[in-house]
């Protein structure tokens, strides 16, 4: 039986602390999902297109294994997702209590819809404090994100 995960998310745009959950992700499950996924209560810089693309080439930059899957999804719930493509588990990073308290109610509603489990990644302390709303926040006041984000994402909003 394939061991099936999915990692959601916004990441508008992917940062450092996305990609080491998603890369120890990838060596815990067989076939991993990262999912862009649309949050209606965030106004968001980048089209979902683009932020596939840049998944993309992060994850190839990054020599992640080739059991990496980036999709995206805007209709229906996560777990309708999950269920199609056979995940039973998604993964959320996780970088404070903050984050413990926004997503533990969702991870009940998620077991209790589809028997699909939450499972919760602490990232690199090193990345602990980054979120995609400081990157886009430095980036539009001309700082540089290099610290934080591939540098794909570094050169695109370098160019933007």
């Amino acid at each position: 039986m394939q061991r099936i995960a999915v990692v959601p998310g916004s990441f508008d745009p992917v940062t450092l602390g996305h990609m080491d959950v998603i890369v120890r992700a990838a060596g815990l499950f067989d076939e991993l999902h990262v999912l862009v996924v649309h949050n209606p209560g965030k106004t968001a810089l980048l089209p979902i297109a683009e932020r596939v693309s840049l998944l993309e080439a992060s994850i190839e930059d990054a020599g992640s294994p080739g059991n990496i899957v980036v999709a995206s999804w805007s209709v229906g719930l996560l777990v309708d997702y999950a269920t199609d493509v056979g995940a039973s588990v998604l993964v959320k990073g996780i970088r404070s209590q903050v984050d413990v308290a926004y997503e533990t109610p969702m991870a009940i509603v998620n077991r209790h819809l589809a028997s699909v489990e939450t499972i919760f990644m602490l990232p690199d302390p090193a990345h602990a404090h980054v979120s995609s709303s400081l990157v886009r926040q430095v980036s539009e006041l001309g700082g540089d994100v290099t610290p934080y984000v591939p540098p794909a994402v570094a050169e695109f909003l370098k160019r933007s």
